[in-house]
């Protein structure tokens, strides 16, 4: 059997397997066919629902994470690991791929562990500001690091910027609004809010934008589209059509993001890398809140890059009473939003130049 080109490992939330969707795309865009491609994810994550409709081969894997605290959990992390990366080899050994990338998660682990001891090349996709531990500790493996930010400390790095799907790379906010508004139902005389929480939600950001909701309830030229998570929808208000104030269209998750992005006039999000580099890449002005919770602090750092070059605002999360606040003086200023778009757009170029993808073939070529 030939080998394939490229594994792509890596995965459990939607932050780590839409980076491998977006390698897998990129792949494909450049010619090579579902079947020359892998992808190794998690049984306990999302790629299960995400990665089918790729049409590329797929294994999931039994991994769970290792816990910072002390839990019964974090008993299963050595057997489960071990087996993993058995699993792992005895799929390398048959695909024989020229090249295993890691988007990061514990399930990029195991392929990686096992490339190594095959002696396969490693290219680890980083696109937090500061890298999670399983790309940190797949980067001394790796023959070159595809780096979403100048400065990253990890080695043999290269700034490629961050791996995104060919949907948001090709949204056109300026020829594209129009369109975009039509498929919402949103008038184009409305100022569109659209709110989201990363792939889990946020309790804290759904509670601010209730509150907006709320305290503009008669507010007829205000439209917000709340993407609250999953596991939160069911708490939210019902829709509002907009007939008699604010319009409001409650979800729990989309699958068009590049739709949302080419309608909005401001997006409120998390610090999350996806939508961090998302926004950048598009251009779109975005006021960043970072989940005070997020490992190593991550999602500030990510947020602070953007913003400390003009292309978002940060508001702390013991800052989100201000939120309709923060809105109003954007909505009333639209030079403003106008600078943020623009230098957003510029700082997001790097993700839109291809080089991520030169880089992999590079490494599958022999010549990293």
């Amino acid at each position: 059997m030939a080998g394939i080109r490229l594994l792509v490992a890596g995965g459990g939330t939607a932050g780590h397997v839409l980076p491998a969707i977006s390698v897998l795309e990129a792949a494909m865009a450049n010619g090579h066919r579902p079947d020359d491609l892998h992808y190794v994810g998690s049984t306990r994550g999302v790629e299960g629902e995400m990665v089918p409709p790729l049409g590329v081969p797929f294994t999931l894997l039994r991994v769970v994470g290792l816990q910072r605290r002390i839990t019964a959990a974090n008993l299963m992390f050595p057997p489960l690991m071990v087996a993993a990366v058995l699993s792992s080899l005895g799929l390398l050994r048959r695909r024989r791929p020229r090249v295993v990338v890691s988007v990061g998660g514990y399930a990029s682990l195991p392929p990686v562990l096992a490339a190594r001891l095959l002696r396969i090349p490693v290219v680890v996709v980083s696109y937090d500001r500061r890298p999670g531990r399983a790309s940190t500790l797949s980067a001394r493996f790796a023959a070159a690091c595809a780096v979403a930010f100048p400065d990253s400390a990890l080695p043999r790095a290269t700034f490629t910027g961050a791996p995104l799907r060919r949907a948001i790379l090709t949204a056109d906010r300026s020829g594209g609004r129009g369109p975009a508004r039509t498929r919402l139902g949103i008038a184009d005389d409305r100022f569109l809010v659209v709110a989201l929480g990363g792939s889990l939600g946020s309790a804290a950001l759904n509670a601010a934008v209730v509150r907006l909701i709320e305290e503009r309830a008669n507010d007829r030229g205000l439209a917000v589209v709340h993407l609250a998570g999953r596991r939160f929808v069911a708490d939210l208000p019902e829709a509002l059509d907009g007939s008699s104030g604010v319009a409001y269209v409650p979800s729990g998750f989309s699958e068009d993001m590049s739709t949302l992005y080419e309608a909005a006039d401001l997006v409120i999000g998390r610090g999350g890398a996806s939508t961090v580099h998302e926004v950048a890449a598009v251009g779109v002005p975005s006021v960043l809140v970072p989940w005070d919770g997020a490992a190593e602090d991550h999602q500030r750092e990510n947020v602070r890059w953007l913003a400390d070059g003009g292309g978002a605002i940060a508001l702390a999360e013991s800052e989100l009473g201000s939120l309709g606040t923060v809105i109003d003086a954007l909505r009333n200023d639209r030079a403003r939003l106008d600078d943020i778009a623009r230098r957003a757009r510029e700082m997001g170029a790097v993700s839109r130049s291809g080089r991520l993808a030169e880089l992999i073939d590079a490494v599958a070529d022999g010549d990293p």
